[in-house]
C-alpha cells in the first residue's frame, strides 16, 4: 500500500483555514478542514482517519497551539499523526509568530512576502529575519520528528496583504509548492 502524502501547515485560525482551503484548490490537493482551529480541535488519529478518506494527494493539514509554549494541542496532534505508518509527511510549512520562549527550528528555505525563496527564516510579516531558526508556537516539535523539508513563511493570509485569500493566497501556495518540489512529489512513477 502506498502511503498518503501530507503537507502540514503550522497555523489553523479562521484566516489560515480559508487560506489552506484555497491553496488546496490551487494545487489540486485536498484540505483536512477538521484540522483547522485555534488551537487544533481534534487529535492526530482523527486527522489520519480523515486523510485516508480523501480521494487523492497531496493532503494539507493544519496544526495550531494557539500561542502555547511547550507541547500544545497542535504539536500533540502532529506527533500522533506521525505514528500512522500509512501516512508520509513530506514537509512542513512553518509559520512564524511572535511567541516567546520557543526553541524554533531551522528551515530548508523560506518564502518572503514578496515571493522570494531565501535560505534563512522569515518573521511573522514575511520579511527575512536574523538568526538561524524560525520562531513559532507550533514548530518546536518538528525538531524531534525527522520531517525532511521545512519551508518558513509569515502569518498565513496576511503578510501585509501579500497572501490574501481573495487574491489566491499566493505566498502560502508557493510555500506548499516548494515543499512538494523539494520532496519530489509527483515525480514517482
Amino acid at each position: 500500500m502506498q502511503k498518503r502524502k501530507v503537507v502540514v501547515l503550522t497555523d489553523g485560525d479562521r484566516v489560515a483555514k480559508e487560506v489552506v482551503q484555497q491553496v488546496a484548490k490551487n494545487i489540486g490537493g485536498r484540505c483536512i478542514s477538521l484540522s483547522g482551529g485555534n488551537p487544533t480541535p481534534t487529535n492526530g488519529f482523527e486527522i489520519a482517519a480523515a486523510i485516508k478518506e480523501t480521494p487523492y494527494d497531496p493532503v494539507l493539514v493544519m496544526i495550531d497551539d494557539c500561542g502555547a509554549s511547550g507541547m500544545g494541542r497542535g504539536e500533540r496532534a502532529l506527533t500522533e499523526l506521525m505514528q500512522d505508518e500509512e501516512i508520509e509527511v513530506l514537509g512542513v510549512v512553518a509559520v512564524a509568530s511572535n511567541t516567546r520562549a520557543v526553541e524554533g527550528i531551522p528551515v530548508t528555505a523560506s518564502i518572503t512576502r514578496t515571493g522570494a525563496v531565501i535560505d534563512q527564516p522569515v518573521d511573522k510579516d514575511g520579511n527575512p529575519s536574523n538568526g538561524e531558526k524560525i520562531q513559532g508556537d507550533t514548530v518546536d516539535i518538528v525538531n524531534q520528528l525527522g520531517i525532511p523539508v521545512i519551508i518558513g513563511v509569515g502569518d498565513l493570509g496576511k503578510m501585509a496583504d501579500a497572501d490574501l485569500v481573495e487574491q489566491g493566497a499566493k505566498i502560502t501556495t508557493q510555500a506548499v509548492q516548494e515543499v512538494l518540489r523539494r520532496s519530489n512529489f509527483g515525480s514517482e512513477s
